[in-house]
């Protein structure tokens, strides 16, 4: 079952230089899956997923066929559809989501304040389901962590708790931008442990955008790999080692590995041919 259907998806900023194409001619489809972006910073990763949820502002413009969720055009819902579809149907957490919470707000108030905007439920039970969704993300004290503010939670902390309040409404979809960049690597396992564990549980849809590819090879089901705001590349993500675009043999080649130490990393070579050549469709 496709969750979400994203056809020749285009986000242009007018510049003094002319137009600025920051995605070009995207097309993918979401199942129940772990779906990886991966590329280098200025692909074109994290604009596609805003311009999925609309929030590309002006004067940016985001054009597309379609995008899909579940037969639904989002491109001919209005602003206030819109907001209905972010949060109760598709949630996004952003890159370094804890500088995403408002500081001088509770932690159990933002998290109630997002399930209130789409349940209709009173606070007591708002309250309830905000401290279940605080233990299904292994946070041990989670009474505590309701009354606390942002700034008295480490980053570890931070992170599960925006992913807490992503999930709280129950979406079909999550789209998590690096949400584990900013963490060491035993923090880092135990958050994608917990997405892992809820979008599984759930049976969601996962745009897992990165460019650690290690990472995605281990954790996603597929990956899309952008080049100048094109797909280059899509394959199975434990076949990500074997790719054989260019552009993606030289994003791994360029990467330490502790089982083929080297003396100096390759450089990236880019050809101008790529960023030309038409986007590769990342449907199924």
């Amino acid at each position: 079952m496709t969750l979400l259907d994203v056809g020749n998806l285009w986000v242009k900023f007018p510049t003094r230089q002319g137009m600025f194409e920051a995605v070009r001619g995207v097309s993918f489809s979401l199942k129940k899956e772990r779906l990886g972006i991966v590329g280098e910073s200025g692909s074109g990763k994290s604009m596609t997923g805003r311009a999925i949820l609309r929030l590309i502002r002006k004067p940016g413009i985001v054009e597309a066929d379609r995008i899909a969720l579940e037969g639904t055009d989002l491109m001919r819902l209005t602003e206030i559809q819109m907001r209905q579809v972010r949060g109760e149907q598709i949630s996004m957490v952003m890159q370094d989501p804890k500088f995403s919470l408002n500081p001088v707000m509770t932690i159990g108030a933002q998290i109630m304040e997002a399930y209130l905007l789409h349940a209709k439920a009173s606070r007591s039970e708002a309250r309830a389901k905000a401290v279940e969704m605080l233990e299904a993300v292994s946070i041990r004290d989670p009474e505590r962590v309701m009354r606390a503010y942002p700034h008295e939670m480490s980053g570890g902390m931070g992170q599960r708790i925006m992913i807490a309040m992503m999930l709280i409404p129950n979406p079909q979809i999550l789209i998590a931008d690096e949400p584990t960049s900013a963490l060491d690597v035993s923090v880092q396992r135990q958050v994608l442990d917990i997405m892992d564990r809820l979008v599984t549980d759930r049976g969601m849809g996962l745009i897992f955008i990165s460019h650690d590819l290690n990472l995605v090879a281990e954790f996603c089901d597929r990956v899309l790999i952008m080049y100048a705001g094109r797909i280059v590349e899509v394959c199975d993500a434990d076949k990500l080692h074997a790719a054989q675009h260019p552009y993606t043999r030289g994003l791994l080649n360029s990467l330490p590995r502790l089982d083929q130490p080297r003396a100096r990393l390759e450089v990236l070579q880019r050809d101008a041919a790529w960023a030309e050549a038409p986007s590769v469709s990342g449907r199924v």
